[in-house]
């Protein structure tokens, strides 16, 4: 049970639950009810029939054809959210216009936006919808369940035309729920300590020509969300908050002149925009170049807040070099009440069991996880991906970035990394299968995370480390705010090798998934 003290994991129960979840980028929606009173919606919505999201079945499965989807020189989505926060009540209300251009070169005759709070019973309350001419459109002009909204255009949006959507809605924050052995940690709602809105307003869904919009279930395990870049323009007045009420957030806040009590955010070319708050977070920054990194810890977790400190700015520092600039002013790591670590753009979440854990040295979760999610700054956030249908291109690469950190900043504890990291759970299976397909946690992290960078240090080893860290820099450039396939992957790796892969794809791979 969460309490207001600050509570150590001192079982053998919370230290086998963090071992689980050591390779943790990703969750899913454990479906908890917010402590609140539901507010009758103007739109009723519809949630899971269950509380806990079970395996994903085979039938579930969806397998589209991976496309690159390069994103041409029109304007991005672009996302304006107002925001009122309560704080100390947990409730949130946002007026978001949402501006969509045609990028796809095809008529588009429907609008899918993802709601991942929809999912959550009683936590999103829509009160208004509507179109750019200000029609107010009704229940019967769309449809809404479970994360997905569909709105068919009566007249269909052209190539390089362009249309807005505005909504008006309300969150009754979830609580978030406590660890179970089951369902991965959600970072999404409130606990004593901190309040985190992730995923929390309706989003277009990610569109691959050819075959529509892009959307898969939600699963017990890893990610299903798909992400296309967009621009972010958000305002946030705080209610009811502490005085000493600290923001994490994906930007830079400013403070209008006009407006002293609103925060202002601007974040182009993301996958999504995100805050953290809590009224008992001290920090900690150091500046990289021309980013500014700053911790968000506990007090009580202070001291090692500057390890976890250290070691994304060292990584940053690192990456920079060897994938190419980060592009952002601002980088924060975020002490996470929950057993997991999470990325987004501009921030990531830090399991405060890590921080519990930390035995002063790098050979050790803290280390390890702080240098992945800073590696998905590169790899999710810059190149994105289908994390559902090819989940290793951001995973396995995160993964072995560690490695790579290992390398050049803590040499020393390279051989923990390698025996207590990768090779003691025993790395097997095809990297390159869907979530769904794994079927169980343990296959899905043995496969994707630690079978991927072995992979990768095969490739390494066969090609040498200049075409290597050659390809690695040009991947990143070339795909940058684009989502990537695995045959992009390989497209790309090919320009910068003649080596036969044939014996290494066929170890790691599942030819009938193989582009």
């Amino acid at each position: 049970m969460r309490t207001n003290r600050p509570a150590r994991f001192g079982t053998a129960i919370s230290l086998l639950l963090i071992l689980a979840f050591f390779a943790a980028g990703c969750t899913s929606p454990a479906l908890a009810t917010s402590a609140n009173p539901t507010v009758p919606p103007a739109f009723p919505t519809q949630a899971p029939a269950t509380d806990s999201p079970a395996a994903p079945t085979a039938q579930e499965t969806i397998l589209p054809t991976p496309t690159n989807t390069a994103i041409p020189q029109l304007p991005l989505t672009q996302y304006q959210l107002d925001v009122q926060f309560d704080y100390t009540n947990h409730l949130v209300s946002v007026a978001e216009v949402i501006s969509i251009t045609n990028r796809w070169q095809e008529p588009l005759t429907s609008l899918v936006l993802d709601i991942e709070a929809n999912e959550y019973p009683g936590v999103f309350v829509l009160d208004s919808l509507a179109l750019d001419d200000g029609t107010l459109l009704s229940q019967a002009d769309f449809t809404l369940a479970d994360n997905r909204m569909e709105i068919p255009l009566s007249t269909p949006l052209m190539p390089d035309s362009s249309l807005t959507l505005s909504l008006n809605y309300r969150l009754n924050l979830p609580a978030i729920p406590e660890a179970s052995p089951y369902l991965r940690p959600d970072p999404f709602g409130y606990s004593a300590r901190q309040t985190n809105l992730v995923n929390w307003y309706p989003y277009l869904a990610a569109y691959n020509p050819g075959s529509g919009w892009l959307m898969h279930p939600v699963y017990a395990f890893g990610e299903h969300e798909v992400y296309d870049a967009a621009d972010y323009s958000v305002n946030l007045e705080l209610i009811n908050a502490p005085a000493d009420l600290k923001i994490a957030a994906s930007a830079p806040a400013e403070v209008p002149a006009d407006q002293p009590d609103m925060l202002h955010y601007s974040l182009p070319k993301a996958r999504t925009f995100v805050f953290s708050a809590s009224p008992i977070y001290e920090t900690a920054t150091r500046v990289v170049g021309s980013t500014t990194v700053t911790s968000y810890t506990f007090p009580w977790d202070a001291s090692t807040g500057e390890a976890a400190l250290d070691a994304t700015a060292r990584a940053l520092a690192l990456y920079d070099d060897l994938f190419g600039p980060y592009d952002r002013p601002t980088l924060n790591v975020v002490e996470a009440d929950f057993l997991d670590g999470m990325e987004y753009d501009g921030l990531y979440f830090l399991s405060n069991g890590f921080y519990n854990l930390y035995d002063g040295t790098p050979s050790g979760y803290l280390t390890a996880i702080a240098v992945h999610e800073t590696a998905h700054q590169w790899w999710y956030g810059k190149v994105g991906s289908d994390q559902a249908l090819e989940p290793w291109l951001d995973e396995a690469m995160a993964t072995y970035s560690e490695k790579l950190y290992y390398e050049h900043a803590a040499p020393g504890a390279l051989d923990w990394w390698q025996s207590l990291r990768i090779d003691y759970y025993g790395p097997q299976g095809m990297i390159n299968l869907p979530v769904s397909e794994y079927r169980y946690y343990e296959p899905y992290r043995n496969a994707v995370y630690l079978n991927g960078a072995t992979f990768l240090q095969g490739l390494r080893d066969l090609i040498g480390d200049d075409a290597f860290f050659g390809f690695l820099k040009d991947y990143a450039t070339k795909y940058a705010y684009q989502r990537v396939t695995t045959k992009d992957f390989f497209d790309t790796l090919r320009e910068h090798t003649s080596a036969d892969l044939s014996p290494l794809i066929a170890q790691y791979f599942d030819p009938s998934l193989y582009p």
